[in-house]
């Protein structure tokens, strides 16, 4: 059965919005943000979609959809309901295995084909309370997702009136509101059922149960041709809801070697801090304390998009001699020694001497240190089966390929102890952090501080950036004088008390 609309012009879908879902999350935006989906992504009820070959972490989202009915611009909340015709369920479904590729675009992670069912049948939307609203969601008859819009972060009419002080809403437009807490991962076989509804209403009035089977594809991702699907912890305990229900064991170890007391500092909270801020932030605040020198230069991410955060465990090479490799280059070598302990959430870290002439790791030890849970891999060498290791989905930081071996220009001398990697000093236990920037090292002891400084500065940062988009120039408030200071800190003491607020009413 096709879809009710079958190519809507805008599909406009929010990130987080209910209450429910933030909680499970353990954030809560201040404000909606938003992606954009493909018109090719819609479908109807009774359809199948594609778990890609090679992924496994396609998931549901039973939602609330609204199509627009009028056009909408630079509308108020208190007109803004008007302009929608018809309200229906929609399925955002999700491939979390691209996620990270995309970060917040959700370009190819929410764009595939089928990806946006929407329907079976229209409720008109003059009939309903956009406050009154439900939606719920089963999967093979199980009740998954049971929430309603009195639980949302942001009413219905607020997203169409801030949507529409940006662009235009035009019929047909499709705007997805949001998935309530109980989104889990899909399998080939399972059969999703959404459906919206108004139980407080007087009359019956439902979208009708919107069926979607999965399916298993055949066709893997051409690697030649862009990013390969590649999953973590963080993304299988997002996608399945929780590390519980993803199967795995809790985010601390239970008992820390002493020879790395700083791992144990890592938590799963401050490792969530250090996903959320960018390496250019961190970097500044690091260099405000002092440090300079705490840039691994020269390297770049073979998964593009790919963030790594975790504790170093380090791996050092001196040039290759001879004899040197004769007595350590061959059997259980350090190299190998390392790879085979690394633990869950750490980074290996290769002092090459700068040297990308032959290759300091290849497919082989990136599936052990991808099998024994490894955060990434951080080589100012070069990397060998280059296509293989970034098909294997380990995010490698490194000077790029190089197809030589080992002996060529290095001997695998000794594990754990204080290193240089591309012109920066590490030591065990440091804290790595990579992303599209680059990779710097952290003291463990500075970690908390800076940190919470970088998240503090980029949510000035994009306040600062909102005024300047609203078109006040930036002398005196980049960086802030004193009268821009004072209206930031107003706005900061507001949202305290706001999100305070609705904290004691939760």
């Amino acid at each position: 059965m096709s879809a009710p609309i079958d190519r809507p012009g805008k599909i406009i879908a929010i990130h987080l919005n209910y209450r429910s879902r933030a909680d499970q999350r353990g954030r809560t935006p201040a404000s909606p943000s938003y992606f954009f989906k493909p018109s090719s992504s819609v479908a109807g009820t009774d359809g199948v979609v594609e778990r890609p070959a090679g992924t496994e972490l396609l998931a549901f989202e039973g939602e609330i959809a609204l199509i627009i009915g009028t056009p909408a611009h630079r509308v108020s909340v208190e007109d803004a309901w008007a302009h929608v015709a018809w309200v229906t369920a929609s399925n955002d479904l999700g491939l979390y295995d691209l996620r990270a590729n995309d970060k917040g675009s959700n370009v190819r992670s929410k764009g595939g084909d089928g990806y946006t069912p929407i329907g079976p049948d229209l409720i008109p939307a003059s009939e309903v309370d956009p406050a009154e609203l439900r939606v719920r969601a089963w999967v093979n008859g199980d009740l998954r997702q049971d929430d309603e819009t009195s639980g949302l972060l942001f009413p219905l009419p607020q997203l169409i009136a801030d949507l529409s002080q940006h662009f235009t809403l035009e019929p047909g437009d499709v705007i997805l509101t949001g998935t309530p807490a109980g989104s889990s991962v899909i399998v080939p076989g399972d059969v999703v059922v959404v459906e919206v509804d108004a139980p407080h209403s007087s009359k019956t009035l439902t979208s009708g149960g919107l069926r979607t089977t999965v399916t298993q594809g055949t066709v893997p991702f051409d690697g030649a041709l862009g990013s390969l699907p590649a999953v973590d912890d963080l993304q299988r305990a997002e996608a399945w809801g929780s590390r519980e229900e993803a199967g795995l064991p809790d985010e601390a170890p239970a008992e820390v070697p002493a020879a790395r007391p700083a791992a144990s500092g890592l938590d799963a909270q401050l490792r969530a801090k250090l996903i959320a801020a960018p390496t250019a932030g961190l970097s500044a605040q690091l260099r405000k304390r002092g440090l300079h020198a705490c840039f691994i230069d020269g390297v770049s991410a073979n998964l593009p998009g790919a963030k790594i955060v975790g504790t170093a465990k380090t791996l050092r090479f001196v040039p290759a001699r001879e004899d040197l490799f004769k007595s350590h280059g061959g059997g259980y070598n350090a190299q190998k020694r390392c790879f085979d302990a690394v633990d869950e959430g750490e980074i290996i870290v290769i002092e090459a001497r700068g040297d990308a002439t032959t290759g300091t790791l290849g497919d082989i030890l990136a599936l052990r240190a991808k099998a024994r849970r490894a955060a990434g891999v951080v080589t100012d060498g070069g990397v060998r089966d280059f296509a293989a290791v970034a098909e294997i989905g380990l995010p490698v930081f490194s000077q790029g390929a190089h197809p030589s071996v080992l002996g060529r220009k290095h001997v695998p001398w000794d594990v754990d102890v204080t290193i240089a990697c591309g012109g920066a000093t590490v030591q065990p236990g440091d804290i790595i952090v990579g992303d599209s920037d680059g990779v710097i090292v952290i003291p463990p002891a500075l970690v908390e501080e800076v940190v919470d400084a970088t998240l503090a500065q980029e949510d000035e940062d994009a306040w600062i950036a909102e005024q300047v988009e609203a078109g006040h120039a930036v002398d005196g408030l980049f960086p802030m004088n004193a009268a821009w200071r004072a209206k930031y800190d107003a706005v900061q003491a507001d949202r305290f008390l706001s999100e305070r607020s609705e904290t004691k009413d939760d």
